[in-house]
């Protein structure tokens, strides 16, 4: 699998080989579960502004289709490689099947920044990009979703391209619509809602109070955002955030509202009057109960693990720990990590119900989309804890064992076509 090779690609053979090695899985079997089954790899030109044209290259990784439709985000970022976007569709996988999900995992990307075009420019990729996929992605095949760098605006060109080609509506291509075309109440607050669940979950496990907890937020995205406010509901204080541009903090507690507010107008917390900045590295080694990474992957490693000094992760991004920052985190015991595949699961979860719903032209109230969400997390929540304890594994050890069990048990019961 030499053309996936990348540093999180690498980081998410390593976490399966150690669940393999638990499972004493076949070698042949390893290689049918972790190998992609499908990767493309496109070419995305577009007019730009000024009458230039610039052509980006565009991914999208399909990791199974044992269990239904593979499931996955868009991400927009100027770093986006195959390697990543196979990892974050392998993830993907193992998350669907640990919600107990009818997916398989997938992913997708452009590589460019989307804060350096125009809302036209930004229009003119996506459509290309979907014209691109083509035949590649369905109701029954592929599914589309937001992820980093694109919102409800993005899925609905998506969903608009391919309605075009179809010659009717398909709401069900994608989700994280806007409402008015068949999105779902609470999409957009699932998965920063469900971090804020869990990681009250696992203060209820250690016995720490919200009234007297602080919490410290990496990444001020749509994820970020909604589950400090989610916390401060909680009873927690938020003691510092962080964008692309830079940390604050404030020992007291911030405002949120008014910090809200500030990144509205002006799209970035820094120089929010009611904190002061602090150095990001910085950020991650502040005193506190609950430490959120929901920016980037790889930003706890053996660099920082040791110096951690919060009680609880809660891990809002994809693939925020490395292999060797687990390991330390491990031996130290006293962190308690909610890992990725179950901590920022709300989206899809509530994706899933999204295109229930399309396929049924049937829509759910809000209360009745964050009831089924959280019943969802609570099990797959209990059911990881009771595997941490019965075998003395971490957290994410147990969450990965379920995942990648219930997919080679379905791979196994449905054979291997000649």
């Amino acid at each position: 699998m030499e053309i996936y090779r990348h540093p999180v690609f690498d980081m998410a053979c390593q976490q399966f080989e150690l669940v393999a090695d638990r499972l004493h899985m076949p070698v042949a079997d390893r290689a049918w579960l972790k190998a992609p089954k499908r990767a493309l790899v496109v070419a995305v030109p577009v007019r730009m502004d000024d009458g230039s044209t610039q052509v980006f290259s565009g991914f999208r990784v399909q990791h199974h289709l044992t269990l239904g439709p593979t499931k996955g985000g868009v991400r927009y970022h100027p770093d986006v490689q195959l390697g990543e976007v196979a990892a974050l569709a392998m993830w993907m996988s193992w998350k669907c099947a640990l919600t107990g999900l009818p997916y398989g995992g997938a992913k997708g990307g452009v590589a460019v920044d989307p804060r350096k075009l125009s809302r036209g420019e930004l229009e003119r990729v996506t459509r290309r990009y979907t014209q691109e996929l083509i035949g590649f992605i369905g109701p029954q095949l592929d599914i589309p979703a937001p992820d980093m760098g694109t919102n409800e605006q993005t899925m609905a060109w998506m969903m608009d391209t391919y309605s075009v080609h179809a010659g009717h509506s398909v709401p069900g291509v994608v989700t994280g619509k806007p409402v008015g075309i068949g999105g779902s109440l609470g999409r957009r607050e699932a998965t920063g809602r469900g971090v804020a669940y869990l990681a009250g979950r696992a203060m209820d496990t250690l016995g720490l109070e919200a009234a007297n907890a602080t919490a410290v937020i990496q990444g001020y995205g749509n994820v970020g955002a909604v589950a400090a406010q989610s916390l401060v509901r909680q009873g927690l204080k938020i003691i510092a955030v962080s964008d692309v541009n830079g940390a604050i903090f404030n020992p007291r507690g911030l405002d949120m509202r008014a910090l809200d507010s500030w990144v509205t107008e002006r799209r970035t917390v820094v120089g929010f009057p009611e904190a002061e900045p602090i150095p990001g590295e910085a950020m991650l080694i502040l005193p506190c109960d609950v430490l959120v990474p929901a920016a980037l992957e790889r930003q706890i490693t053996a660099a920082n693990a040791g110096k951690l000094r919060c009680r609880i992760v809660a891990e809002g991004a994809n693939g925020p720990t490395t292999p060797e920052a687990d390991a330390i985190l491990n031996e130290r015991g006293d962190v308690l990590v909610i890992p990725d595949i179950l901590c920022n699961a709300g989206g899809v979860v509530v994706s899933y119900f999204e295109w229930v719903q399309d396929l049924q032209s049937f829509f759910w109230s809000e209360g009745e989309v964050m009831d089924k969400l959280f019943r969802i997390l609570e099990g797959s929540f209990v059911q990881t804890l009771a595997l941490s304890r019965k075998e003395n594994i971490s957290m994410r050890l147990a969450a990965l064992t379920l995942g990648i069990k219930r997919v080679w048990e379905a791979k196994q019961m449905r054979g291997l076509f000649p």
